[in-house]
């Protein structure tokens, strides 16, 4: 199967299931398209076991095993997602609360890692499981961030406040790049990296401050070129080389590409739809972002669906997954009283605070993609199905109650319960 026809089969059923979705079901789109995707997945795995029993599943490959998600996440569309995230998130609302989203982030990321590390190595041998004490972290690190693409519709259609917005919001897209930094130092230990402390830490430092600096220099750049001219069809094309060349320009450097088009997004998004683009332009590149952002969003919520044919769905795993679910959201519950507790004093939280962050908290398919990335054998079936299992959990549990959460909890007016 040629690459154009994988691409058709993705984009087809993607417009399958909105149609169905926006037509008859009224699910939110992350909701409904992951819930039509796994359902069209576990029946087409059905008609396998029954008709084809001598079906192995190919982990990590998809549709006649020609596409590896972990590359087409990591590689490819993510680039695109967290740009046109960063891009509508207001600067002066994320400079408000820059404390409250630096908190969370480090402390959901690097505390949550930590806690679900341990309890689930813990439980592992307890339950006589056995798995490996750095396969438990590289399962915390990658399970911990939370998911700027599955959160961001569903915060707007639940009509959260605006700090709450800007702080879950700012949280999953800065998280998102700290988790995959994590995640790479773990799996680079697990490989026979250098595990030293300083070592690790030079690989953070160089990571993070490193894409942030690559994403400020490039998206300067652009923001230069496109204050030079009045012309929406090259300031968008312009955008489009920012991500695509700043992405690429990031991965071969050695930093942090999810940080870089946070930063880059940001930048233009605020200081160049401020001062570099005129009102004509404005609207244009906003449609156009929208759409990359929905279209993809769309695709990438129809490959989650899909990854359940990836899987060894064995009683043991998923046994192991739901024990994750409770172990992932009681860590999220820790961390965010933890996060609250240290911005207390400057900051204002309303009463239903804790429990919308943690709630909120999305996992999507950027764990799944991590998850891909482990090397073959057994811990990383064990890894993958237990990710597979919160992310699932996560989408269609949390995702269709946390706007009733929010527009059931009493927010303050300033502050933002959050």
């Amino acid at each position: 199967m040629e690459l154009i026809e994988v691409i058709a089969i993705l984009v087809t059923l993607a417009a399958a299931l909105s149609y169905v979705n926006h037509r008859f079901i009224r699910l939110p789109s992350t909701v409904g398209l992951m819930l039509g995707s796994l359902a069209a997945s576990l029946t087409l795995m059905a008609g396998l076991w029954l008709f084809a029993p001598d079906w192995q599943p190919q982990p990590g490959r998809l549709v006649a095993g020609n596409i590896d998600f972990n590359k087409l996440l990591l590689e490819g569309m993510l680039a695109f997602l967290l740009f046109a995230g960063a891009l509508h998130v207001n600067l002066n609302d994320l400079a408000a609360n820059k404390w409250p989203v630096a908190v969370l982030a480090g402390v959901g990321v690097v505390g949550s890692t930590i806690l679900v590390g341990l309890i689930v190595w813990l439980l592992s041998q307890l339950a006589g499981f056995g798995l490996e004490a750095i396969y438990c972290f590289l399962f915390a690190a990658l399970i911990s961030p939370t998911d700027p693409v599955a959160v961001l519709a569903l915060l707007r259609k639940g009509q959260a406040s605006p700090d709450l917005q800007t702080r879950i919001t700012g949280e999953s897209l800065f998280n998102d790049g700290i988790g995959v930094v994590v995640f790479l130092t773990l799996l680079g230990i697990a490989e026979g990296g250098d595990w030293t402390v300083g070592g690790v830490t030079w690989l953070l430092a160089k990571e993070i401050a490193g894409g942030a600096a690559v994403g400020l220099i490039l998206g300067y750049a652009a923001y230069r070129l496109i204050r030079s001219i009045d012309h929406y069809q090259v300031e968008i094309l312009a955008t489009l080389a920012l991500v695509t060349g700043g992405y690429a320009l990031s991965l071969r450097l050695g930093v942090s590409g999810p940080i870089a088009m946070v930063v880059a997004g940001l930048l233009i998004g605020n200081q160049g739809r401020r001062l570099a683009m005129s009102a004509r332009t404005r609207e244009h590149l906003d449609m156009f972002w929208k759409l990359v952002d929905e279209i993809l969003n769309a695709v990438l919520f129809v490959v989650i669906g899909l990854e359940v044919l990836v899987l060894t769905l064995s009683g043991r795993y998923l046994l192991a997954g739901a024990v994750a679910v409770a172990v992932v959201l009681g860590a999220r519950y820790i961390c965010v009283a933890v996060s609250i507790a240290l911005l207390r004093g400057g900051h204002r939280f309303g009463p239903a605070a804790q429990r919308l962050l943690t709630w909120g908290a999305l996992r999507g398919g950027i764990s799944v993609a991590l998850a891909l990335a482990l090397p073959p054998g057994e811990p990383r079936q064990a890894v993958l199905t237990m990710t597979y299992v919160v992310v699932a959990f996560s989408i269609l549990v949390q995702g269709l109650t946390i706007g009733r959460m929010i527009r059931r909890s009493t927010l303050p007016a300033s502050g933002g319960g959050a």
